[in-house]
């Protein structure tokens, strides 16, 4: 049997209070799990009978750091206590409206009422805060010990209640390596266009908690496999079945699904390996008998921009993601030929996502041959230690012309214009070639001339 799991000396007194006061205190959902699986938590849910304006007043004899009331509507209090981080919520039962995410909220009278509205077995495990004692009427105990997700009750009505609970129990899979309940499943199948209802925001929401997860790939092909992506990121599903080369044992979307498991478990990074190659499906070609995807990178960065705005992702993230998506093919084309001025401009375009980059060229390596892989590896490797050589040697991204537009609209006696841009570009690629030094103003100013010669001869011509 199961040992029951003490609580910390902040939450005991919290429970005396509450017990003094007549009423009762329990940790419930996720920190409840989380401590049944020896999993740190960083704040913890109370459910009480005690209302919500009891709440605010034991706490405040207490006294509690802080306490913040946002949540005051739904019953829930919020507090920091000895430094701990509490949400106390009184006991409630929630009706929802066909096809609404606004629970009509009435506060209840007994925990077992709490519990079965909540979402799957595993959140719904209630602990006395006094005794240390569980209640768990719906054998969520039995479920963490058998590695399963399973709704609470009726799954269909658990989500129709609340449809983002079919993302959430898919997140719960990958987060925890758990197994999905088959009458689950078979139910988030029936119900996944229901997902549509939900706000993108709260979909990112999730998807966050998922790809950063230790099984984000196996999580990506349930959110597939039960109809879920198709209201999330339906490009994806469109990867599915598309053949790289006869030479390659993985389709598309498996590959990709590789690249996001081998990548580390940062944000930016799993987004960018998810949509790496979102692009193929659109560019897929064949030439004498070879599939080729020219340019997928490029309409892949498209692609993921309008993806992520859809989800309402702020703007770094989305330059980030899109940026890597962009430039993810050339680290792996590097081929040993390149001069140092080609890395350099390798290097500017990289900007501060040269590290993100050559993770996501190694990640991207997935050929079951391993020759091939150990000598991808080593071009990697190589261009690595010829970008450090050269950022050594002077910071490739401040390197600039000798004449900026200030500098050039003096010397010629013409104010601002598009003539501007081509003469300071071509001086600066001469510097990051290495033909040009950065302080060699009477060499720009001559080639300067020659160009300002040749656009106004162009013009003239026009």
């Amino acid at each position: 049997m199961r040992p029951e799991v003490g609580v910390n000396g902040a939450l005991s007194r919290l429970a005396d209070r509450f017990a003094n006061a007549g009423f009762q205190a329990y940790l419930v959902g996720g920190s409840v799990r989380d401590r049944l699986l020896g999993r740190p938590s960083a704040d913890y849910d109370l459910a009480t009978d005690a209302p919500p304006d009891e709440v605010k007043r034991l706490l405040n004899a207490l006294p509690a750091e802080h306490v913040w009331t946002v949540g005051e509507r739904f019953g829930t209090i919020g507090a920091h206590v000895e430094g701990v981080t509490v949400e106390i919520t009184t006991f409630r039962s929630e009706e929802y409206a066909p096809r609404s995410r606004k629970p009509a909220v009435r506060f209840g009278t007994t925990l077992e009422g709490d519990l079965a509205r909540r979402d799957l077995t595993i959140n719904a495990i209630a602990q006395d805060l006094q005794s240390g004692a569980l209640v768990d009427p719906f054998g969520g105990v039995h479920d963490l010990d058998a590695h399963l997700v399973r709704a609470v009750g009726n799954p269909d009505e658990r989500f129709a209640e609340d449809p983002l609970r079919l993302l959430r129990a898919v997140r719960f899979v990958a987060q925890l390596d758990f197994r999905l309940d088959p009458d689950t499943a078979a139910a988030i199948k029936r119900t996944a266009a229901l997902l549509g209802d939900i706000s993108r925001e709260r979909i990112a929401q999730e998807m966050d908690k998922l790809l950063v997860a230790p099984r984000a790939g196996y999580g990506l092909r349930l959110l597939c496999d039960l109809g879920l992506m198709q209201h999330i990121v339906p490009e994806v599903l469109a990867m599915r079945t598309i053949r790289q080369d006869i030479y390659r044992y993985k389709d598309v979307f498996e590959h990709t699904l590789h690249v996001v498991d081998n990548i580390e478990p940062e944000l930016v990074l799993r987004w960018a390996a998810l949509l790496h190659d979102v692009g193929k499906p659109r560019t897929i070609d064949n030439v004498n008998g070879e599939t080729h995807f020219f340019g997928h990178e490029f309409v892949g960065e498209g692609m993921s921009r309008r993806i992520l705005n859809r989800l309402r992702y702020d703007r770094a993230l989305v330059a980030r993601v899109t940026h890597l998506v962009a430039m993810h093919q050339r680290i792996n084309n590097y081929d040993g030929d390149w001069t140092d001025a080609a890395v350099r401009r390798f290097l500017r375009e990289a900007g501060d996502a040269l590290d993100d980059l050559f993770k996501l060229s190694r990640a991207d390596l997935t050929t079951r041959r391993e020759d091939k892989r150990r000598a991808a590896i080593r071009r990697l490797e190589e261009l690595r230690a010829r970008c450090e050589a050269i950022q050594a040697q002077a910071d490739v991204a401040k390197l600039r012309s000798p004449l900026d537009g200030n500098d050039l609209m003096a010397l010629f006696g013409e104010g601002p214009g598009p003539w501007i841009r081509p003469i300071k570009d071509r001086l600066l690629e001469l510097v990051i070639d290495g033909q040009l030094a950065e302080d060699d103003r009477a060499t720009a100013e001559r080639i300067a001339r020659e160009l300002y010669a040749e656009l106004r001869g162009a013009a003239g011509a026009r």
